[in-house]
């Protein structure tokens, strides 16, 4: 089935071939970029911005850029009509006639779902509360896929706030998808990965899950090591965000024991809990896993808007 057309809420709405499809582009873009340069001449991209971004928003312009199209929207929703009280449904009825493709990110969860039900033009979900962050994901099994050469059969650690990091939420709903993945669950027990994502997992009989709040006791196991921030804009009390920020701090000597084959990944942006000691580790990929951003971006984009 064609992905022409297609929103992108949630990484579910693609099938695991339409997601292959996805990936393959990215590498013919990654080996060939300069093939790629004017397929989207004449195209424009709406971003739609309610919640502060830096690797998201930018990586969906460079994506559109690099592609020979344009850009128009708003990073601050206090500088467009949303400060006068304007509804998503308006917002998005408008935007259709502007441009050809919108990403939004929003602080409640479901609002890109919401505007895809009022749309005229395709929806990516650029991240909605704590909820979904598709194409992080798709950024993110990418980098598996050129790094380990499979996205299944991995034992995936995953450290950190894995309550509220939607980048968890979406990747490691995806992951079960895959046959053979371990789940490795490290986190405080205030920010334990929700229940209903457990039973997602069980449910999808791919994959065994331990959980754990040592980090150090399980590094010799791990394949791939997700590491996540504390994040203080989803904690309702500045307290319990101080006494848990520090959980976790991955510096080059935790990962002594660690398998040499092992990646780092964490979604960015980082705040404490990678020394920079690490950056120059090959394990280390996160930064590389940043550029990768770019060709899934571009890639999802050319096929949603049949352009390839």
């Amino acid at each position: 089935m064609s992905l022409e057309g297609r929103h992108l809420i949630d990484p579910v709405d693609f099938t695991l071939d339409e997601l292959d499809e996805v990936f393959s582009l990215s590498e013919r873009i990654i080996k060939k970029p300069e093939s790629y340069i004017d397929i989207c001449q004449g195209k424009i991209l709406g971003t739609l911005f309610y919640e502060p971004s830096t690797r998201t928003r930018l990586s969906f312009e460079s994506a559109m850029l690099r592609m020979g199209g344009r850009v128009l929207g708003f990073s601050d929703a206090t500088h467009s009509s949303v400060a006068k009280g304007e509804s998503i449904a308006d917002t998005i009825r408008v935007l259709s006639s502007y441009a050809d493709i919108v990403v939004m990110r929003h602080p409640k969860e479901g609002a890109p779902r919401l505007a895809s039900q009022y749309s005229g033009i395709t929806i990516i979900n650029g991240g909605d509360g704590g909820h979904q962050h598709p194409t992080q994901t798709l950024t993110d099994l990418l980098t598996i896929r050129e790094f380990k050469g499979t996205i299944g059969g991995n034992n995936v650690a995953f450290c950190g706030d894995l309550k509220f990091g939607r980048t968890v939420h979406s990747l490691i709903k995806t992951l079960s998808r895959y046959p053979n993945n371990k789940f490795i669950l490290i986190s405080p027990d205030e920010l334990k990965l929700p229940e209903y994502l457990k039973n997602i997992l069980n449910k999808s009989g791919n994959v065994e899950i331990y959980e754990t709040n040592d980090l150090e006791s399980v590094i010799d196991e791990i394949d791939i090591l997700y590491m996540t921030r504390i994040q203080k804009e989803r904690f309702f009390n500045e307290a319990d965000y101080v006494r848990l920020k520090d959980s976790y701090i991955l510096s080059k000597s935790k990962l002594s024991n660690s398998k040499n084959s092992m990646i780092v990944m964490h979604p960015l942006p980082r705040v404490n809990e990678i020394s920079y000691d690490l950056d120059e580790d090959e394990r280390a990929v996160y930064f590389k896993q940043a550029k990768f951003g770019i060709y899934a971006r571009m890639a999802l984009m050319a096929l949603q808007l049949g352009v390839i």
